[in-house]
């Protein structure tokens, strides 16, 4: 199962995947980080169609089309703020992961590119949220094969050395 999983240190608007997944807010009208740059690169199409969506919640998933990106869908997930662990973070952090992957076995997708969820501005600490990025997205895909190619998207290098040390890469 690991051969499908793969770590990059790249820009994830520009990965050639059928669907990337967006690391959004509840509102799902863009902001920063992985949201604003999916956005700024899928053009105004994603904003106007994300407004008929009515935001998404925590630990859940919608998925739009591509518009200008090279993927042709996007998958929105609102990840958890940290707030030290006790919040139920960890069980919604999961359940981000297994919604994306729902959406997109739900709408034909066979690659996937996925950034690291809620590291970002929502401060969940990285190599906690990679333990459970990899383990939550190994036992959903030791129980499907639809997807063929799963893609750890990755901003900076630290976040990629993580994710390769998770995987054995």
């Amino acid at each position: 199962m690991t051969h499908r999983l793969s770590v990059l240190h790249a820009d994830i608007t520009t990965l050639a995947v059928d669907a990337i997944v967006n690391a959004a807010d509840n509102a799902l009208l863009g902001g920063g980080g992985v949201d604003g740059a999916i956005h700024r690169a899928a053009g105004p199409g994603l904003l106007a169609e994300c407004r008929t969506l009515h935001g998404c919640d925590t630990g859940d998933a919608k998925i739009t089309g591509g518009h200008d990106l090279t993927a042709r869908y996007v998958i929105h997930t609102v990840g958890p703020v940290w707030q030290g662990g006790g919040a139920g973070e960890a069980a919604l952090l999961a359940r981000c992961y297994r919604r994306s992957l729902d959406r997109a076995r739900e709408n034909g997708v066979r690659s996937v590119a996925f950034p690291a969820i809620s590291t970002g501005v929502f401060g969940y600490p990285r190599p906690q949220a990679a333990e459970i990025a990899v383990a939550t997205v190994s036992a959903w895909l030791a129980g499907d094969d639809t997807i063929e190619k799963l893609i750890f998207c990755c901003f900076d290098n630290e976040t990629a050395d993580i994710y390769r040390a998770l995987l054995g890469a």
